[in-house]
């Protein structure tokens, strides 16, 4: 048991998958974020331009 427990914590490609998953997460979440503001503006402009042409 205690060998299965050392082969596990020498095993680092576990670990890279986190680390790679977490980078991702944060990655997707700075788009979101990026996409609602960029698309709140362009919304806004879209509207105003409508407007003027009415």
């Amino acid at each position: 048991m205690l060998s299965i427990f050392r082969r596990l914590m020498k095993n680092e490609n576990g670990a890279t998958a986190i680390e790679y998953t977490l980078i991702a997460s944060l990655i997707a979440v700075a788009a979101i974020t990026a996409m609602k503001t960029v698309g709140g503006k362009v919304n806004n402009t879209l509207n105003t331009v409508g407007n003027s042409l009415t």
